[in-house]
């Protein structure tokens, strides 16, 4: 997986499954572009990953991990202009963390990784020329870089399926590399 920005912005979805893979930051690791995060998404997947995750808030305590040893930054709009399209994308997307992670990703020209279905279709239209991830391409990609054994590898999917609540959409070009994996 190449990524053909300097850094790499992530929607609260893929930070979600992430930390359910139990695996958040040795998935960050394996990335090889600056990773970041809005204050938005920080906020309140923060808050989410409290109240959601139980077991010792393992998912909150990944995360703030992460954050204290760099492995992911957390920006907030340097502009006026980021704050309006942000502002204008809310409008259009219907939800403020999707749409401040595509506004700070359209002004910096930074990818992207959502799983976000309408994220993606509106990312797409507004900047065909920034390339946009996904949690199970991230995840492809560190398996590979880790040679995890299809056995580890099912686990860890198996977590992001049941504690992450994410399956692949019909569409996505990873799913035949997901079921055969989950068999």
């Amino acid at each position: 997986m190449q990524i053909r920005h300097s850094h790499l912005i992530l929607d609260a979805c893929c930070i979600l499954n992430f930390c359910a893979s139990r695996y958040l930051i040795p998935i960050l690791k394996s990335i090889s572009a600056q990773v970041v995060v809005t204050v938005v998404v920080k906020e309140r997947e923060l808050l989410t990953l409290q109240r959601l995750d139980t077991d010792e808030n393992e998912g909150a305590t990944q995360f703030e991990t992460a954050i204290a040893q760099g492995l992911l930054s957390v920006v907030d709009f340097e502009s006026e202009s980021e704050e309006e399209t942000f502002v204008n994308y809310v409008f259009e997307l219907g939800d403020d963390g999707e749409s401040a992670t595509c506004a700070i990703a359209f002004h910096r020209e930074w990818a992207i990784a959502t799983d976000d279905k309408k994220a993606v279709s509106f990312f797409q239209k507004e900047a065909p020329h920034l390339q946009i991830l996904s949690t199970l391409e991230i995840i492809k990609n560190w398996s590979d870089q880790a040679n995890l054994t299809s056995d580890q590898l099912r686990s860890v999917l198996t977590d992001v399926r049941t504690r992450g609540r994410y399956a692949p959409p019909r569409n996505h070009p990873l799913l035949g590399w997901w079921q055969n994996l989950m068999q």
